[in-house]
Parts: structure tokens; C-alpha cells; sequence
């Protein structure tokens, strides 16, 4: 058991599962991209057809999406689709329960980023996001965790 975590916590899930759980989540984002494009410029439309405002705003719109997703997911249940096919959830750090408004501030911190994709910024926050947790200890952390207070934990 890491120190300073209640007692009462489930075990902290391993790095393996998260990552499998958070290409579950990018399958979903790339569904909501697939979706909203066909939408927004027609089935017979690629994104070269589009012009570069029409990029961005279809971008902005899915990662707007993919918030609300994982924002409302994380905050009612503390799990998103790839957190349940793995069994495991986002808990409060101090008290291991369902994250209910940080659930929020966790998913703007992951998701919103993408929405700076044109700029390229917003790779490289996701790709430090999401590898913090393989070097934080002892929470094994994400910094979208430590903004929100929360730890990926074995839904039991």
C-alpha cells in the first residue's frame, strides 16, 4: 500500500491496464471523429476536401466531444468505457470514491489539450500526460490525476 492512501483503497492498477484502457477511450475518440466528420462535410468528403478552418473547428468539435465523454463518465461513475472492459476506475485520493466533480477537472485536463492538435502542442501534452504516470510515485500519477486529485485504482 503506497503511504498516505486510505486504507480502505483498492490497489492501484498497473500501467499495462491503463494503457490498454486508454486505446479502448481512443478508439471511442476516433468513432466520435469518424462520426462528426461525416456529419459535418458528408459521407463522400475526406478531410483534404476541407478547408483548414473547417479542420479546426471539426477537431475543436470532437475533442469538445470526447470531454464531455470522459468528463461525464469519470465524474458519475469513475470509469469510462476502456476503464470498465478493464476493470479498473478513478477514485478520489482521499478517499478512494467516485470522483463526482473532479471527474470534470481530470477529463479538461486530458482532453481539452487536443484541441490545440493544429498547433502541436497538443501531442506532445498528451504524450507527457499520459506517460507522467510511469515515473510518478507513489500514485503513479497522471497530471490529469494530480490536477484533480484522483488515482486509477482495481474496480472491486
Amino acid at each position: 500500500m503506497a503511504p498516505d492512501q486510505p486504507s480502505d483503497m483498492a490497489p492501484l492498477a498497473g500501467l499495462g491496464q491503463r494503457f490498454l484502457a486508454r486505446v479502448i477511450d481512443t478508439v471511442v475518440l476516433v468513432v466520435f471523429d469518424l462520426l462528426l466528420g461525416v456529419a459535418f462535410a458528408g459521407p463522400d468528403t475526406n478531410s483534404s476536401d476541407m478547408s483548414r478552418g473547417e479542420q479546426v473547428l471539426l477537431g475543436v468539435l470532437v475533442f469538445a466531444l470526447y470531454f464531455a465523454y470522459e468528463g461525464a463518465m469519470t465524474a458519475a461513475r469513475g470509469q469510462t468505457l476502456g476503464k470498465i472492459a478493464l476493470g479498473i476506475r478513478v477514485a478520489r485520493l482521499a478517499d478512494g470514491s467516485v470522483p463526482g466533480r473532479a471527474g470534470w477537472v481530470r477529463a479538461a485536463v486530458y482532453a481539452l489539450p487536443g484541441v490545440l492538435v493544429a498547433a502541436v502542442v497538443g501531442p506532445l501534452l498528451w504524450l507527457l500526460d499520459s506517460l507522467w504516470c510511469s515515473w510518478d510515485r507513489p500514485y503513479r500519477q497522471c497530471l490529469h490525476d494530480k490536477a484533480a486529485r484522483t488515482v486509477v485504482v482495481a474496480a472491486v
